[in-house]
């Protein structure tokens, strides 16, 4: 028999905070789950492991859109695993992308920093290109 968790538990067991669950919940990533009479949640062991298994996801970067792909996938037994490749493929390149932006933004900052006296004079190449 599964062991029902408040959503404190819940949160705790998975790693997934209580505002998270219900936000996930409120757009329906997940399902919502039984209540008790006077109305708190209850999450079962499956609960619990499908909100691991979004952490996991999140912790990759995964957005909640790709989250409700790869949760649809994980629950099809019979789906190619091609699928979930492709999926994981696509956020790759995202991901590389977003390197690319990171460092160019890191660049263009280190450049400001270094023209930047950082002295008592009220001039600042760092606040003038973000005035521009």
């Amino acid at each position: 028999m599964s062991r029902k968790l408040n959503i404190g538990q819940a949160a705790a067991a998975s790693g997934v905070s209580a505002k998270m669950i219900r936000h996930y919940e409120s757009i329906g990533l997940i399902a919502n789950p039984p209540r008790t009479e006077a109305g708190y949640r209850l999450y079962g062991d499956k609960e619990v492991h499908v909100l691991r298994f979004i952490r996991h996801a999140r912790n990759l970067g995964f957005s909640v859109k790709q989250l409700a792909e790869l949760l649809g996938l994980w629950m099809d037994e019979h789906r190619p695993s091609s699928k979930v490749k492709a999926l994981a493929e696509r956020h790759i390149d995202e991901l590389q992308q977003k390197i690319q932006e990171l460092q160019l933004m890191k660049a263009e900052l280190e450049r400001l920093v270094h023209c930047c006296h950082g002295d008592h004079r009220p001039d600042c190449p760092i606040l003038e290109q973000l005035a521009q």
